[in-house]
């Protein structure tokens, strides 16, 4: 017991009331949580340890509580859904020096801390405890020891308990109980001048969180990385008077719920910028997956011969299919960028230059040079670290590009946790194993697709380049480091990625000579948005499928996703408009596909939200649909425009 005090306990729920907290505060402060009926989190303690030796959350003294219900909602400029309701009941219990937050939204629970503690202070390390009522399923991202890299597998383990002892994961970290089928997903969100948390296994149930310590020593003349070659003993040096990141558990009884949500965006910083209208989201043709090689063109193609008249073709194929941007990766010499932006201008293209993160800190001018060349945007690579130092680049460098009005994707980097609402000129957070690992290994395959979207996705846009219409299946596929890759899973699936992933800026990977063989596929890929008005799941399941439906005005687009396995589903469309007649094209897997993973074919079909469709996949395939309302009915009879069933003599080159 307290001195002087008694133990106090604290209820929140949701507003749904599927789950609840209780918060002991008594000697340590403890949370526990329930959700659907079942205890989730036993008592876990949470603190944070001052290197002065006090420990904000031992033998705390209430001094006051407050309580209120939110109804209300977010009104997103680029996202999944236009808008997010934002509802949740909250709890702040004041204490000396500090408070501590906690809310109950229907999806799932967080609680952060508000120090009052005046000058600077050093953070030594934070009590964040997450022990589990039985021993979940876990899909662990293993962390790696100099906690550089977010680009990882997923290990599936049937416990915590069968984790490597001292292991730890990268967060959005998934976590179920398989009998009752729910699921937990630890996390964090508004991550500001703090470093990023991940989940080192405790016990044989039992998580706590692991932070980098603050950087003391880094390797001189890294022109790259900066690598860090000797820490501190403390995480962080911060103003004592502040709001620390939010401690996330989502919670879902449903697998496919985990598709749409946002909470981490909805605990997140509101937007800090005023004047967005030069934000633009969309799609990009870009030459480094395929070694910018191009088949049969008249000048010089590949890595070595990267020019004005090769940008250009790539331009001109950008503004043929309405891409929006063409990136120009490492390796562009600023001699023609200024040539370039201009053509590209005129053609109603905008250039993204590749670029060092860490000569953007360095220098920041350099971005002024960008936007004189008339470029639009900065995609910065290689920071691979999450400790404080380098959450305050990230901050750094989008406010930068914010004031030049240039838009910034993040590469060789750490999981967003909802920087992108405060500066929405971020379009994207690589932070997942994209298509570039086809160039090494196999680990970019059909089972991994479906396994990130429950657990990297929620953190916020992913930069997973698909568009490959190089397929080949599992046993047929073998990495190609040098040329041009190819990719596990057929080509449907390759085409649903852009439905089934958030992707603010989404590339085509694949060369434009690739997909001027294949115009009915490429004007499909074009024809898919970037952002959206709503989205809704329609079945998915952990490492085995997804199916989700995407609105944007009056038309939708609906894909499905498979695993290494093949996979027969139904699906209807009730989520359409009544007494409406639409139109849908549709792309599938043909009977071919499991032998072929190119073959695929396209039609034409007549629907209304009566309509249930039977999808058919074949292993590491998809199935994708695009529906518009009917201007006049079509035919009733289906409408086939393109089909493969047989191997494609084009879809590789000889180099």
């Amino acid at each position: 017991s307290l001195t002087g005090v008694a133990a106090q306990t604290f209820e929140l729920s949701s507003p749904g009331g599927q789950l609840s907290t209780v918060v002991n505060v008594a000697e340590e402060i403890t949370y526990t949580v329930e959700g659907y009926g079942k205890q989730l989190i036993i008592p876990s303690r949470i603190g944070l340890e001052l290197y002065d030796g006090r420990i904000l959350g031992l033998n705390p003294i209430v001094l006051d509580t407050t309580f209120r219900s939110v109804n209300d909602s977010i009104q997103v400029l680029n996202g999944k859904n236009r808008q997010i309701p934002e509802i949740y009941n909250e709890l702040i219990i004041s204490l000396q020096d500090f408070d501590l937050i906690f809310r109950a939204y229907n999806e799932g629970i967080a609680y952060r801390f508000e120090t009052y503690l005046g000058g600077e202070v050093i953070i030594r390390h934070e009590i964040a405890e997450f022990n589990f009522a039985e021993d979940p399923d876990i899909w662990f991202g293993e962390g790696g020891e100099e906690m550089i890299q977010w680009e990882r597998s997923y290990y599936p383990y049937s416990s915590i308990a069968e984790v490597p002892d001292g292991q730890f994961a990268i967060t959005p970290c998934l976590l179920k109980y398989p009998e009752a089928g729910v699921c937990i997903v630890v996390a964090e969100s508004d991550l500001h001048d703090y470093p990023g948390m991940y989940v080192l296994k405790a016990g044989n149930a039992s998580l706590k969180g692991k932070w980098a310590e603050y950087p003391k020593r880094v390797q001189e003349g890294d022109y790259e990385y900066k690598r860090v070659l000797e820490r501190y003993d403390y995480i962080a040096r911060t103003d004592g008077t502040r709001l620390y990141p939010w401690r996330v558990l989502i919670v879902s009884d449903d697998d496919k719920d985990l598709l749409n949500n946002e909470l981490i965006y909805a605990l997140a910083r509101p937007r800090l910028l005023e004047d967005t209208d030069w934000i633009v989201p969309g799609k990009s043709a870009w030459e480094w997956w395929h070694d910018a090689i191009l088949e049969g063109v008249p000048f010089p193609s590949g890595p070595d011969n990267l020019s004005l008249e090769l940008y250009k073709y790539y331009v001109d194929f950008a503004a043929a299919y309405g891409l929006e941007y063409v990136t120009l990766d490492a390796g562009w010499n600023s001699w023609y960028v200024p040539q370039l932006c201009a053509y590209a201008a005129d053609k109603g293209v905008k250039i993204i230059l590749w670029y060092y993160f860490n000569l953007v800190v360095i220098d920041p001018a350099i971005l002024n040079a960008f936007k004189s060349y008339g470029a639009a945007g900065v995609k910065v690579d290689l920071i691979e670290r999450d400790d404080q130092l380098a959450i305050q680049w990230f901050e750094f460098i989008a406010k930068e590009c914010a004031k030049r009005e240039l838009v910034v994707t993040f590469h060789g980097c750490a999981k967003p946790t909802g920087l992108q609402r405060a500066y929405p000129n971020i379009l994207n957070f690589e932070a997942v194993r994209g298509a570039e690992c086809t160039k090494w290994d196999y680990t970019a395959n059909p089972n991994y697709h479906l396994q990130f979207p429950f657990m990297r996705m929620l953190a916020g846009t992913l930069d997973y380049t698909p568009g490959s219409l190089r397929n080949r299946h599992y046993e047929q596929f073998i990495p190609v480091p040098h040329g041009v890759p190819y990719s596990i899973g057929t080509r449907t699936h390759e085409v649903a990625m852009y439905v089934i992933y958030d992707q603010t800026l989404a590339y085509l990977c694949d060369a434009p000579t690739m997909y001027e063989k294949h115009p009915g596929i490429t004007s499909l890929i074009a024809s898919i948005p970037t952002t959206w008005d709503r989205i809704v799941p329609l079945a998915g399941k952990v490492g085995e499928y997804a199916v989700v439906a995407r609105n944007k005005g009056d038309e939708w687009f609906v894909a499905a996703m498979t695993n290494l396995e093949a996979r027969n589903l139904t699906l209807n469309l009730s989520f359409l408009e009544p007494e409406i007649k639409y139109k849908a094209i549709v792309m599938r897997d043909t009977n071919s596909s499991d032998v072929d993973a190119t073959s695929s074919k396209i039609e034409e079909i007549e629907v209304t939200l009566s309509t249930v469709c039977d999808v058919s996949m074949a292993r590491g395939g998809g199935w994708v649909m695009h529906i518009k309302p009917a201007e006049d009915s079509v035919q009733d009879v289906t409408c086939l425009l393109y089909t493969s069933d047989a191997a494609d003599e084009e879809d590789s080159v000889d180099l």
